[in-house]
């Protein structure tokens, strides 16, 4: 009798993005028709550039949502430009009824069960995506080994996290938005010092006739 040959698992190397909407479940209380309504709005826009990017949408979750990109750079601009356009959205909108996404990325192995993907890289960006600020974004070392110096954002080494279920500390970054940099491009020329030149009047020191030119000439 023949034995079954083991069904070989499919895995592939991915960038990783989870995403979901800080104190969503707040924003509920206080309106759960219109905060739905508003999700749903920002999702046309923020789906759009998931395709203008070159990802996919896995699945999404409630208020959540995941993506697979081919490439670490796409996912990170991807990201960049997501929290540039919902800043752009929540303008005038009151402070407390703001929709702030938190970003994470990860690049990593994946297993992949139809059009759904799981495993440990999967688990990684899950679980940056909820260490990250309010309207931040928040990657792993591997995807930022493959991003720093191609897209024009600051980075800051938040150091080693240890992460809900994840069994060994993941080192982290956090990712300053095109925005953040303006701003602070802003701030360092307005709190530059203003140069000036003084010119004194020439002294004719030597008392030559001939160097009388320097100080009424000159001068």
């Amino acid at each position: 009798m023949e034995q079954e040959q083991p069904v070989r698992v499919g895995r592939r190397l991915a960038a990783i993005v989870a995403a979901d909407v800080a104190g969503y479940s707040r924003l509920m209380g206080l309106d759960e028709v219109g905060t739905a309504r508003t999700l749903r709005e920002h999702r046309v826009v923020t789906d759009a550039l998931v395709a203008k990017h070159g990802g996919r949408i896995v699945k999404t979750t409630g208020d959540g949502v995941l993506l697979e990109f081919p490439s670490v750079v796409d996912a990170v601009e991807y990201a960049v430009a997501v929290q540039a356009v919902m800043d752009q959205r929540n303008e005038g909108v009151p402070v407390d009824r703001r929709m702030l996404f938190r970003i994470g990325i990860n690049l990593g192995d994946i297993l992949i069960e139809g059009d759904d993907i799981l495993g440990d890289g999967v688990n990684v960006a899950a679980r940056l995506e909820g260490i990250a600020e309010p309207g931040g974004i928040c990657i792993s070392s591997s995807a930022y080994e493959q991003v720093r110096g191609k897209v024009p954002v600051d980075f800051t080494d938040l150091g080693e996290q240890r992460l809900k279920n994840i069994s060994r500390p993941i080192p982290a970054y956090a990712v300053g938005g095109l925005k953040a940099n303006t701003n602070q491009a802003a701030e360092l020329s307005s709190s530059a010092p203003h140069l000036s030149v003084v010119v004194l009047p020439f002294a004719n020191i030597g008392g030559d006739p001939e160097q009388d030119y320097f100080v009424d000439g000159v001068t």
